[in-house]
C-alpha cells in the first residue's frame, strides 16, 4: 500500500527523531553560485570538509552572460559570484562545470542530461525549482543555505516528511498544447498555494505519453502550486533517456540499476493523502494574466470578472491586474508585446527549441519585439546547430544567445524593462522578476513563437 514517495523516502532515513524531523540521506547535492558562499564560509569557520564530495556538483548559472561569455563579467556582483564558487570549489576540491565551457549551462538542464540525476535518488539544491529532477523518478526538493552547509558536512539533511498527493492528466492533448500549457492549467486549477505540504506524484495517460523534456518542465514547476516538490515514476521513456549518458551506469551496474529502477512505482492499492484528477481536453493553450503563476487563462478566454474573485482575493487580483495594465474581462489575444523570452530551467531544453522552430518557420519575427533564445546548456546549444534548427531560426530573423538562466530572473544583463511586456516560457511572474517594473506573461515556446511572429498575443493554432 506504498506510494514510489514513500517508497524512496523511507530507504534514505538515516533516523527519525521523535515529534521532530526526519534525517534524510542524499544521494546528490547540486550547488550554484548563488546560494552557496555563506554555506562554504561557515564550512571554513568550523573548519569542515565535505563529507562525500563525490555526490557534489556545482555550476554557474544565475549570473552567467548570454552573450561574450569569454570576456570579463561587467557587473561586479555577478563577476563575484562566479569567482567565488570558482574559488570554493577549487578549495573544497568539487566538481565545478565552469562557465564557457562544454560542461555549463543551466543546473536542473545539465542535470539530468548528463545522468547524474538518477531514479530513486534523493537530490537537494539552494534551488526552489530543483523539482524538475523529480522527472527522472527521484525526490527533489529546494533547500535553504544552512541546509546547503548540513548536506556538505554530512551528507544529510533534517526534513519534515510530506504528504502525499497523486495528480492524474487523462485523456488526449489537443492540438498546439505542451507539458507547460498542463503545468499553467494545473497551477490554476490549485492555485500556488493548493499543493502546500504535498508532494506530488504526476499521472494518467498524458504523463505516460510525455516525453522527458515535457516531463522535466511540469515538474520544474510543482513548486509554483506551492508543493514540497514534484515527480513521475520512472519508465521506458525514462530508461531510454539515460541511457549511455555520460554519468548513468554502463555495462554490469546498468543491469543491477535497471532492475532497481523498475520497482519504483507506487503500489496499485497505495493510498495517497490526496488524489485529483484532470481531463486533458479541457486544456487549450495558456497564458497568465496577473503576477502569479496560477493567475491564468485559456489563450481564448478573458480575465476573470471581478465577481468571479473571492472577496478575500478581490484585492490582490486588482493590484495584480493594475501592475500588469489590465482589466478585469479582458481579452489578451491581439494584445501587443515587447520582448519573448524562450528558456530558463523550465523551458530551454531541445525539445522546446523545436517547437519554437516549427512554428517560426517561413515567417520573420516582428521587428518591434526584441527576442532572446536561449539554451539550458552548451549540449541543447549544440544539438541545436546539429539538427539545423539555427539555421531556421535565423532566416526567420533570430538569433541564439550563450546558455544560462538568462531572462528568468533579474540576476544577469538580461533584464527586461519597466512596463514593457515580455511573453516568456520561464516559470515566475512576479512582480520585477525579469526586471524592475517588467510585466511578465508566461507561455509555452509555441504561444511564444507565436507572439514573437506577430508582436501580439496570439493563438499558436492559428499559425501551425
Amino acid at each position: 500500500m506504498n506510494t514510489l514517495f514513500d517508497k524512496i523516502w523511507d530507504q534514505h532515513v538515516v533516523q527519525k527523531i521523535e515529534d521532530g524531523p526526519t534525517q534524510l540521506y542524499i544521494d546528490r547535492l547540486y550547488c550554484h553560485e548563488v546560494t552557496s558562499p555563506q554555506a562554504f564560509a561557515d564550512m571554513r569557520i568550523r573548519g569542515l570538509q565535505c563529507y562525500r564530495p563525490e555526490k557534489i556538483f556545482c555550476m554557474p548559472d544565475h549570473n552567467t552572460p548570454t552573450h561574450d561569455q569569454d570576456k570579463s563579467i561587467e557587473d561586479p556582483i555577478s563577476r563575484k559570484q562566479i569567482d567565488t564558487l570558482n574559488q570554493n570549489t577549487a578549495d573544497f576540491k568539487l566538481h565545478n562545470f565552469k562557465m564557457n565551457t562544454a560542461d555549463n549551462g543551466i543546473i536542473h538542464v545539465v542535470g539530468p542530461e548528463k545522468g547524474l540525476s538518477l531514479p530513486g535518488m534523493t537530490i537537494v539544491c539552494g534551488d526552489s525549482h530543483t523539482s524538475t529532477h523529480g522527472a527522472m523518478g527521484a525526490v527533489a526538493f529546494g533547500i535553504g543555505t544552512s541546509e546547503v552547509e548540513m548536506v556538505m558536512a554530512s551528507q544529510c539533511v533534517l526534513q519534515q516528511k510530506p504528504m502525499s498527493m497523486r495528480i492524474n492528466v487523462n485523456g488526449e492533448l489537443n492540438d498546439s498544447v505542451t507539458a507547460k500549457d498542463v503545468a499553467l492549467y494545473l497551477m490554476s486549477k490549485l492555485t500556488t498555494s493548493g499543493a502546500t505540504g504535498y508532494f506530488v506524484e504526476y499521472a494518467g495517460d498524458v504523463v505516460k505519453h510525455l516525453s522527458m523534456e515535457g516531463r522535466l518542465t511540469l515538474c520544474n514547476l510543482s513548486i509554483e502550486m506551492g508543493a514540497r516538490g514534484g515527480f513521475v515514476a520512472p519508465d521506458e521513456t525514462t530508461f531510454e533517456y539515460l541511457k549511455g549518458k555520460e554519468y548513468a551506469p554502463k555495462g554490469e551496474e546498468w543491469d543491477k540499476a535497471m532492475a532497481y529502477w523498475k520497482t519504483l512505482k507506487s503500489d496499485d492499492d497505495a493510498v495517497f493523502d490526496k488524489e485529483l484528477n484532470f481531463d486533458a481536453a479541457d486544456i487549450e493553450p495558456r497564458i497568465t494574466y496577473g503576477t502569479n503563476p496560477g493567475m491564468g487563462i485559456g489563450i481564448s478566454e478573458s480575465i476573470p470578472q471581478l465577481t468571479d474573485i473571492d472577496e478575500s482575493s478581490s484585492a490582490s487580483f486588482l493590484k495584480s491586474l493594475e501592475y500588469m495594465g489590465f482589466e478585469p474581462g479582458e481579452r489578451l489575444l491581439g494584445h501587443p508585446i515587447d520582448y519573448v523570452f524562450l528558456g530558463a530551467c523550465t523551458n530551454g531544453r531541445i525539445e522546446d527549441f523545436r517547437a519554437f522552430a516549427s512554428l517560426v518557420k517561413g515567417h520573420q519575427k516582428a521587428e518591434h519585439v526584441t527576442a532572446w533564445l536561449v539554451p539550458g546548456s552548451w549540449a541543447v546549444d549544440k544539438q541545436i546547430r546539429e539538427e539545423g534548427l539555427d539555421k531556421i531560426l535565423e532566416a526567420a530573423g533570430f538569433k541564439i544567445r550563450q546558455p544560462g538562466c538568462s531572462a528568468c530572473l533579474a540576476m544577469n544583463d538580461d533584464k527586461i524593462p519597466a512596463g514593457k511586456y515580455s511573453v516568456s516560457t520561464s516559470n515566475r511572474n512576479f512582480e520585477g522578476r525579469q526586471g524592475p517594473g517588467s510585466r511578465t506573461i508566461l507561455v509555452s515556446p509555441l504561444v511564444a513563437a507565436a507572439a514573437a511572429i506577430t508582436g501580439t498575443i496570439t493563438d499558436p493554432r492559428k499559425l501551425a
